[in-house]
């Protein structure tokens, strides 16, 4: 009986274990997570400014001491970095529509527009590369799963994005 018992144990303590190692590798895993990290790595310092975009698996991010860029897509997987020189500008997209813009050599178009029921906004960073000349990302997409925070947050981040963007081009 003490023998039955200890098997018992065992494959029940086998059992924690390997539940406790799966849910460790799938908090690990998780797509916020794997960008983050993958932005650290490409960016070599924490970013002062970063946009995440899960659903998609794709992120951006910005240093101002590493004067980069970096963007990043399939979950982290390949990405690009860019020099402060490389930077052509950025836009803020709603519903398909720009509503605002930061282009070298050009004065900024301002964001007039507030839009409490957006179903897309999306962030566009163009850059001096014939490869990669644009990178779209969803700030908020509500066709997207498991979307966080609202179309507000997102014109908030992208006013922000903007707002950096602007003083790199000019300085």
């Amino acid at each position: 009986m003490a023998d039955a018992l200890r098997v018992v144990l065992l494959i029940a303590l086998a059992a924690a274990v390997l539940t406790t190692l799966a849910l460790a590798l799938s908090w690990w895993m998780e797509p916020q997570r794997r960008l983050r990290r993958a932005m650290l790595k490409a960016l070599g310092a924490p970013p002062e400014v970063e946009a995440l975009s899960p659903g998609e698996g794709r992120a951006c991010a910005l240093n101002f001491d590493m004067e980069q860029v970096v963007v990043l897509w399939a979950n982290g997987a390949h990405g690009l970095a860019y020099a402060f020189e490389e930077v052509e500008g950025g836009e803020i997209i709603v519903d398909g529509h720009v509503v605002a813009r930061v282009r070298r050599g050009e004065a900024r178009k301002s964001l007039d527009v507030m839009a409490p029921d957006a179903e897309q906004v999306v962030l566009r960073l163009m850059f001096a590369d014939a490869r990669h000349p644009e990178f779209e990302m969803a700030l908020w997409d509500a066709a997207l799963p498991a979307q966080t925070g609202s179309p507000g947050e997102a014109l908030r981040l992208g006013r922000r994005w903007l707002s950096h963007l602007e003083a790199l081009l000019k300085g």
